[in-house]
């Protein structure tokens, strides 16, 4: 494997699929393709990964165990070459996109919280006195 090799990440961002997926992690390119139906949190962990761009951050958080760590040099293909696409060349981060929130419309929504829970109080109420008083007489 050449692992000198030096892959963009608009290269890398196009192996995302089950056929072809690569990872990024600790600046270092890995093709898992092959690893995917053999991977023990499963194919689904690795491909999400893959999509969302550098997967250091999850690889990070499960606390793999060293055994795992050293079965990755078997898929290492090269490096990362520049900056992180939200990083400039000098590697600050640029400035988040705000997301907007809907605001839940309050009136409608507590108008409800009360009226679901009186209309089947009513409704159960009605079927006790059917039951108790009508179909008795009939």
């Amino acid at each position: 494997m050449n692992s000198t090799k030096k892959y963009a990440f608009a290269e890398i961002s196009n192996h995302t699929s089950k056929d072809d997926c690569w990872l990024i992690i600790h600046g270092k390119v890995f093709n898992v393709t092959s690893f995917l139906e053999d991977h023990p949190g499963g194919e689904d962990v690795l491909l999400q990964a893959s999509a969302n761009g550098d997967a250091t951050d999850s690889f990070e958080d499960v606390g793999h165990s060293s055994t795992a760590t050293s079965m990755m040099d078997e898929f290492l293909i090269g490096t990362v070459e520049g900056p992180k696409p939200n990083q400039t060349a000098t590697g600050d981060s640029l400035p988040a996109k705000k997301v907007q929130q809907r605001k839940p419309e309050a009136s409608s929504s507590n108008f409800m919280d009360i009226l679901l829970p009186l209309l089947i109080l009513a409704v159960a109420f009605a079927a006790w006195y059917y039951l108790t008083f009508i179909n008795v007489n009939a």
